[in-house]
């Protein structure tokens, strides 16, 4: 089945590659197409969102692994790519919760989206607090992986 996802914007951002770590100080825009100027009414009312976003450099179908060691790290464990939050994937779509700075016209400033200059965005959402899990389990690797990734 084919799907159909209309691009809304995109990032501009200092990060021009793919990084692996010290996201959460890096203070973005996310430019929309001038149509969806109007879908930002409101959204400064809130302190945090989820944008979700196409992982353009990411989509060559043959170097996806279906399993592998998170970052190629051989102190992580050796797992299915549905465990990791690995760009190389079957659909490389990235969602990250941010930190709203500013709303203005057709532009929204955030904090620590671990996204590159030119990502395509998807759509953008409001945080609610509904979407935090309390008490969450992890592995411990996730942990190590994570560690200075924010």
């Amino acid at each position: 089945m084919e799907i159909e996802i209309e691009v809304i914007g995109s990032v501009v951002s200092p990060v021009k590659e793919p990084v692996d770590e010290n996201w959460g100080e890096v203070v973005s825009e996310i430019v929309l197409d001038k149509k969806y100027a109007d879908a930002l009414i409101g959204l400064k009312d809130f302190s945090h969102a989820v944008i979700i976003y196409f992982m353009h450099l990411a989509t060559d179908k043959n170097r996806v692994k279906m399993t592998r060691r998170p970052q190629g790290r051989d102190d992580m464990p050796f797992v299915g790519i549905f465990s990791q939050r690995a760009k190389r994937r079957p659909n490389p779509v990235g969602v990250t919760a941010v930190k709203i700075i500013k709303v203005e016209n057709n532009a929204l400033k955030v904090q620590g989206l671990d996204a590159i200059d030119g990502t395509p965005v998807l759509d953008i959402k409001p945080y609610y607090p509904r979407d935090r899990v309390e008490n969450p389990i992890i592995p411990e690797w996730a942990y190590r992986l994570m560690s200075n990734y924010y």
